[in-house]
């Protein structure tokens, strides 16, 4: 029977809360098909107290730790990226984005992931694999310069275009009141990393960055590879009714997260411009169902394992 007339019985606290892990199960195996599939199967739990290459003071942690906000500078990192010629003929001709890019997508998030939350030998061993890869892809651009993905000067590249979108979507999306300090700080942590991958001169500060990405602008230009990357990445979205709308909604938020230069260089029209702003409250929006999923998310594994007794 109804509590009193013409009302309906409350749910009972205990469906509500099987409706809630129903829907946060879903929303997992969506991120989770997102951020994992070939490769190194990393142990975030394990061993108990080892900090990995930077332990939970760092500020990376604080950067790396939110999935929405590290997506959408992950799509604004690979279009800023594909901005530079010799760059993008290294993924051209040695990947296999165009046929499937979240497997670029989460090869990249193991990578992050890996090398900032997990143990110290899997983030070595992480750094190591990479370089392994970048040994093997060289070649030669349209332009006939060569290239190697080892180039300590393309690494650089890579790097800040990657750093620099993390902490643009992290300012936005999670804490617009981090201090400039702890930019630096962020940037010199993760200059580290970017070193041990061979790379020279790395930017250590928000100025450094800043200075560097005004130099680098004379080399960059958008032709039609880059918007075909761009294209690939406006449906790179995964299956799922849950995910697919998200996707959608992070690419754009992606495109107004690149600094206007770089969408000017692409040539995002002014409706592009304006539905990316549009986007920043819908991801505002689903942000913290994200953050309620992921319980048991790579930095909180990564956080009780540093707690952990030896």
């Amino acid at each position: 029977m109804s509590d009193s007339a013409g009302k309906a019985p409350r749910p009972s606290m205990a469906w509500r809360d099987a409706l809630g892990a129903r829907v946060r199960a879903k929303i997992v195996r969506g991120i989770t098909h997102l951020t994992t599939g070939s490769g190194p199967t990393l142990d975030f739990s394990s061993p108990p107290g080892d900090p990995g290459l930077f332990g939970p003071d760092a500020v990376c942690w604080q950067v790396h730790a939110d999935f929405t906000a590290m997506m959408v500078g992950g799509i604004s990192a690979l279009m800023l990226q594909a901005l530079h010629p010799l760059a993008l003929a290294g993924v051209w001709d040695h990947s296999t984005f165009r046929t499937d890019m979240l497997g670029r997508l989460r090869r990249t998030a193991t990578f992050i992931s890996g090398t900032t939350f997990g143990n110290r030998a899997d983030a070595l061993a992480l750094i190591e694999r990479v370089k392994r890869i970048h040994l093997a892809v060289s070649g030669t651009a349209p332009d006939g310069r060569p290239y190697r993905a080892s180039d300590p000067a393309l690494l650089t590249w890579v790097h800040v275009a990657e750093v620099s979108s993390f902490m643009a979507a992290h300012l936005r999306y999670v804490n617009p009141a981090l201090s400039i300090g702890e930019q630096d700080r962020y940037y010199a942590e993760m200059a580290m990393i970017a070193q041990l991958l061979g790379a020279e001169d790395v930017p250590r500060s928000r100025a450094e960055v800043a200075t560097y990405l005004a130099t680098m602008r004379p080399a960059l230009e958008a032709g039609p590879r880059v918007r075909e990357v761009v294209a690939v990445l406006a449906h790179a979205a995964p299956k799922g009714h849950l995910m697919r709308p998200a996707g959608a909604l992070v690419f754009r938020a992606g495109v107004d997260s690149l600094p206007r230069w770089a969408q000017d260089l692409i040539g995002f029209s002014a409706p592009a411009r304006y539905a990316g702003k549009l986007a920043r409250q819908g991801v505002r929006m689903i942000a913290p169902a994200m953050r309620w999923a992921l319980v048991n998310g790579a930095s909180k594994r990564a956080r009780r394992r540093v707690a952990a007794q030896v």
